[in-house]
């Protein structure tokens, strides 16, 4: 329960993600189970949040080589927690839908602030 533990400190401390999504720039979308908002944006308020970039990757559409998505990771050198940010671009729309996970737990959406929660369907979990 160590990396729970961890998880847990590193949301509390995420004042980035906190504004971002209290100006309205990320909006949690149950159906989805995501994020709508503009990658970029997130991925600047991780930055903020103290994750250094090590990892980003952009997948394009073959039909007109606009990008449909990407996966950013970045690692908090203070604490050791990682974070990882993957997105599915919509045609109509500016902002994606966005996943995010620290420590393996999924940052979802709630009435107040943003929690994380373990994948039921992770790896420790599941069918046996």
């Amino acid at each position: 329960m160590v990396g729970a533990a961890n998880a847990m400190r590193a949301v509390r401390q995420m004042t980035g993600l906190h504004e971002l999504r209290a100006r309205g720039g990320m909006t949690w979308i149950a159906q989805e189970r995501g994020w709508v908002g503009a990658p970029d944006e997130i991925v600047r308020a991780l930055s903020q949040d103290g994750f250094d970039e090590c990892k980003r990757e952009m997948t394009t559409s073959r039909r007109d080589l606009r990008p449909a998505g990407g996966v950013w990771q970045g690692v908090n050198p203070r604490t050791g927690s990682v974070a990882s940010a993957i997105w599915v671009s919509r045609p109509v729309w500016d902002q994606a839908i966005v996943f995010i996970e620290v420590d393996g737990e999924s940052l979802k959406g709630n009435h107040d602030d943003p929690v994380l929660e373990r994948d039921p369907y992770g790896e420790d979990g599941g069918e046996g």
